[in-house]
């Protein structure tokens, strides 16, 4: 006796990993709540998760450009710390 495979749609994939990401309870209990198998728990996590950057033409430009803001915020808030160090070393010899 063959047993018959359950098919599932994508949106329903999608819905479960989101599910799963933002309930609060455990991703085993979703799981068997939905008839899932710990393969498909997995496999759909990493194909759907939010944890996993999707990259496409379009997203390739937004997550350059977050990236180069993302260095000057950096270097800005390193600038900022050596003035801290520096005021910090100031304050400290002049106080007895």
């Amino acid at each position: 006796m063959a047993v018959e495979r359950r098919k599932y749609t994508e949106e329903f994939k999608r819905e479960a990993v989101g599910l799963m990401e933002t309930s609060g309870k455990a991703i085993a209990e979703i799981a068997r709540d939905l008839g899932i198998n710990d393969n498909n728990r997995y496999r759909w996590r990493e194909l759907y998760g939010s944890q996993r950057p999707s990259v496409t033409n379009g997203s390739v430009a937004e997550m350059e450009a977050e990236l180069k803001r993302l260095r000057r915020e950096v270097e800005v808030l390193r600038q900022e710390r050596d003035i801290l160090k520096k005021a910090m070393s100031i304050v400290s010899r002049s106080q007895p």
